[in-house]
Parts: structure tokens; C-alpha cells; sequence
């Protein structure tokens, strides 16, 4: 009897991710390497390792940047301090920032003008939200979202807002449920808070997460292909986990030598919002080698998103004659 693998799509690349490594290339095309690129600009591994193949510099701090060099900001998005010290430095920037974080900026900076104090829920040390923070630091209380009495103790010890009128905005890549469940301890505590006119956690978080709920129940092991630095993939893997499956969180093909595959039947798969498809086909190569014959695709939802690149770098591109 055959073994057999169930694919969830969609999974791997969202608008942002695909927008962001575009930009990075686009950029090599029309500049020459080396292009600077603050952080990696998207959380996977392979990618970063490509894109530096090309002539991307990934840094962390600006001044290893040359004065007067390319500069790119991932798509996760960057704080203004990081963007005035590229001023400082004559950088010549260009914005990689998925749309849906700008988002959440431009909320953090419109509520706070109106004189909202803002619960931002997101990993404190992600690269994320430490832009969104970094935008309006004195109106922002940053809420881990933990779980069960962790939870229950993080939003009583919470300092006193200095007023009633208070939002939640989110990281985009929660965990849906955890982030719910830190929205209802919130409002339990806080009974004026109010959410963003439209949620914060973005659509390919939300479609891959629904569509391992569904699948999990059905299989015997789930593989969700990502970094360990990706902050979706990891919620993919608790997703998994809390339907009731066996999962494990693989960047790549050679770490399925971790996986103990006797017994295993029939195995999930789904990738992070930041994984190229190359790396998933790579693993059902390698997995069918072992015997799981049987491929099959659950189609959560059609996703059909894109975002375009900045007009004025658009523009720059078709003045070079690079295609777009």
C-alpha cells in the first residue's frame, strides 16, 4: 500500500514576499551589485543565500553600508530612526516593505494623532514590530501573545494606560487563535479597546493557517517547510499541533533525516508565506523516494494578490531599459 501526501495550497510565497524579492532584483539588474539590503529581506535561508550569490549585502547595522550606497528595507519594515540614519549617510533608498506592514505603520501613526494609546501584539524582538514600535514608541504598550494563566498574568501586570481610548494593531503573522485569545483578555481588563477597521494579520497568514486546520485531522505528520526564523512558519507548525497532528518545522530536504518516517502513513505539508516552491518539491522528491507515491492537493482558497513595485523606481527601470 502506497504512503501518501496531502499539499495544502496555498502555501510559500505571499504579494510581500514576491514584491520583495523583485525589488532585489530588479535593483541588481538595473544598479549592479553590490546592493545593500537592510536585514534579510525576507526570512528564508535560500532566498538570502541566492540573492547574495547575485551581489545583495545583507546587514544589520548601517554602517557597514558605504556612504552614498544602494540601500533596500525588507519587507518587513524599518522603524524612522533606521531611515534618518540612511539620510545621514546619503543612501539611496528603496522601500521592499510589504504593503500590509506599511499598513499597520500608518495606523500606529494615525491612531496615535488622535489620541489613542495602541496594544501592539507582536514578538517583542521581531524585526516587524520593532518597525511598527519604532514609529510612535510613547503611545504603544507591546503584548506578548502567550497562552493560558502566561496570558492571564501578562495582561494583569500591564501598566495603566495614560487614557481609555485604546486600539489593538497586530503583528501580521500571529497565530490567529493565540492572537484572539490575547484580543478577549484584553477586553476583559480593558473594556473600551477597540480593534483596527480592518485586521492586521494578513491574508496569506490566514489562508495557510486555515488550510492546515483543515488538513491536520486527516494526516498522521505534518512538514511545514520554513525557517526556524520565520515568524509564520513556526505559527504553521502550532497550528498543527493544536488540531491534533504531529508537526515539525524543516527548512529544507536534508532535515528530513530528523524525521522518524516508520509508522507514518500519511504526511501534511505546507510552507511558510517567505518559502520558495523549490525547497517543498524538493522534500516530495525526497519523500517519495521513501515511498509516499501518492500526491494529492487540498485547495483551501485561490489567492490571486499582487503588489506593484514603487512608481518611482518603476520608473527608473524602464529609463535603463530594464524590463519590468
Amino acid at each position: 500500500m502506497s504512503k501518501k501526501i496531502t499539499l495544502c495550497k496555498p502555501n510559500g510565497f505571499c504579494a510581500g514576499v514576491e514584491r520583495a524579492i523583485k525589488i532585489v532584483d530588479l535593483a541588481l539588474d538595473a544598479y549592479g551589485a553590490p546592493i545593500y539590503v537592510n536585514h534579510e529581506i525576507v526570512h528564508n535561508q535560500y532566498v538570502v543565500d541566492t540573492l547574495a550569490r547575485k551581489g545583495a549585502v545583507f546587514v544589520d547595522d548601517l554602517n557597514e553600508v558605504p556612504v552614498g550606497a544602494r540601500l533596500i528595507y525588507s519587507a518587513h519594515g524599518v522603524a524612522p530612526g533606521v531611515r534618518e540614519k540612511a539620510k545621514s549617510r546619503e543612501l539611496r533608498e528603496l522601500d521592499a516593505t510589504c504593503p500590509l506592514v506599511t499598513k499597520v505603520h500608518m495606523e500606529a501613526i494615525r491612531f496615535a494623532r488622535k489620541g489613542y494609546h495602541i496594544l501592539l501584539i507582536g514578538h517583542a524582538d521581531h524585526v516587524e514590530v520593532v518597525g511598527t514600535y519604532g514609529e510612535v514608541p510613547e503611545h504603544i504598550t507591546i503584548v506578548e501573545p502567550v497562552r493560558g494563566e502566561a496570558l492571564t498574568d501578562l495582561v494583569a501586570q500591564l501598566p495603566e494606560p495614560p487614557t481609555d481610548r485604546l486600539i489593538y494593531l497586530t503583528q501580521t503573522t500571529l497565530n490567529v487563535g493565540d492572537c484572539m485569545n490575547v484580543v478577549a483578555a484584553l477586553k476583559r481588563r480593558f473594556p473600551t479597546l477597540i480593534g483596527p477597521p480592518k485586521d492586521d494579520i494578513c491574508y496569506a497568514t490566514s489562508n495557510r493557517q486555515d488550510a492546515v486546520k483543515a488538513t491536520a485531522p486527516h494526516v498522521d505528520f505534518f512538514i511545514v517547510v520554513g525557517s526556524p526564523t520565520s515568524s509564520n512558519s513556526k505559527r504553521l507548525v502550532e497550528v498543527a499541533r493544536e488540531s491534533g497532528c504531529r508537526a515539525g518545522l524543516f527548512p529544507d530536504e536534508t532535515h528530513l533525516r530528523e524525521l522518524d518516517l516508520d509508522g507514518i502513513g500519511h504526511i501534511g505539508i505546507t510552507a511558510g508565506a517567505s518559502t520558495p516552491d523549490v525547497l517543498v518539491q524538493t522534500i516530495i522528491a525526497r519523500l517519495r523516494e521513501s515511498g509516499f507515491t501518492e500526491v494529492e492537493e487540498y485547495h483551501h482558497v485561490n489567492e490571486n494578490i499582487s503588489f506593484s513595485i514603487p512608481n518611482h523606481f518603476r520608473k527608473d527601470l524602464i529609463e535603463k531599459g530594464v524590463p519590468v
